[in-house]
């Protein structure tokens, strides 16, 4: 019986089970998994307890050989090369892979991106795409080059965005979107027989990290561009505004439409009874639950209770940053 070829995945997201798991199943017959690289455990909570990973923690109960290295160095590469590795996956990982590693197997190192590309390259695309009031997205297979989420794609898979869906919901449902590519693309990639096709530069587009500041709410936008970025910034860094030297966190908000005074400006307080309505770029924001620091996430009318915030007032708010732009 010929050797099945060896592949090894890297990621340490939970978004990599559901196609490690098919790999695991494919692998019965038509390769063999001789490894998983992910980062690290790291020391997390109140008792800064060392925690794996998803990943590693999936390793470990299957029983699959796990490299963890504090970053991709030449021992990892060293080991592919004796291991014979023909092929390696990526997702999630959480490292740059330098040259020698993306040539060490022998067809190379693939990856499964976050969206439809060459939209959204770079560290956020699901968020990205969430925030920008995006439809559609879905995860491309595409091979490693130096220059980031550059490479040829070979397949994507398609899938709407809900209207209500906030990130863990669309990352969940990218993550399951890597099973059909797998099965698809599996036999082809063992081969070395996989077609990639160049991306076109000039229609790219570059997601930045999300930080802590991109819970800010900008009353300025308009209201469904703010309550785009409350989903795709749900749970983290979720959104704020500042009362004061309070920052208060919002739980929950709509759009409403509204012939509301444009005299108003953006930020100002109109109605604080069963909800807290807001003067946004383009009518009015209800603000359904609210949370002072240290305190619980309350409904808005519950919150105002112990938390007086008189119509008139102007809530605080920052200048959002824009978060695609046309070059890396």
């Amino acid at each position: 019986m010929p050797e099945r070829p060896k592949v090894i995945y890297l990621g340490s997201d939970a978004i990599c089970l559901p196609g490690l798991e098919t790999l695991v199943e494919r692998c019965a017959s038509q390769c063999e998994l001789v490894g998983i690289v992910s980062q690290p455990d790291r020391r997390q909570g109140r008792g800064k307890k060392l925690q794996a990973n998803p990943v590693a923690t999936f390793a470990r109960e299957r029983v699959i050989p796990l490299l963890q290295p504090e970053k991709p160095d030449a021992d990892l590469v060293e080991w592919i090369r004796s291991e014979g590795v023909a092929l390696a996956f990526v997702m999630a990982y959480g490292h740059f892979l330098p040259k020698a590693l993306r040539e060490a197997p022998i067809h190379g190192i693939v990856n499964f991106h976050g969206s439809l590309l060459p939209a959204y390259r770079g560290a956020s695309p699901v968020e990205t795409a969430i925030a920008e009031g995006e439809t559609e997205t879905g995860v491309c297979l595409m091979r490693i080059v130096k220059e980031m989420d550059a490479g040829g794609v070979a397949d994507c898979e398609k899938l709407a965005i809900g209207p209500d869906e906030t990130s863990p919901e669309v990352r969940a449902r990218l993550g399951e979107a890597v099973r059909p590519l797998i099965a698809r693309n599996l036999k082809p990639l063992l081969s070395g027989e996989s077609v990639f096709v160049e991306q076109v530069r000039s229609e790219a587009t570059f997601c930045r990290r999300i930080t802590k500041e991109d819970g800010a709410i900008d009353f300025s936008l308009a209201g469904g561009v703010i309550c785009n970025r409350f989903r795709a910034f749900n749970p983290w860094p979720g959104a704020f505004f500042e009362h004061g030297l309070q920052p208060i966190r919002v739980g929950e908000m709509t759009c409403i439409s509204s012939d509301r005074d444009s005299r108003q400006a953006p930020g100002t307080v109109v109605s604080a009874g069963h909800s807290l309505e807001v003067a946004v770029g383009d009518g009015l924001l209800s603000l359904g639950q609210l949370q002072r620091p240290g305190g619980r996430m309350l409904p808005a009318q519950e919150f105002l209770r112990g938390y007086p915030i008189g119509v008139g007032e102007l809530l605080g708010g920052r200048k959002a940053v824009p978060l695609v732009r046309k070059e890396p």
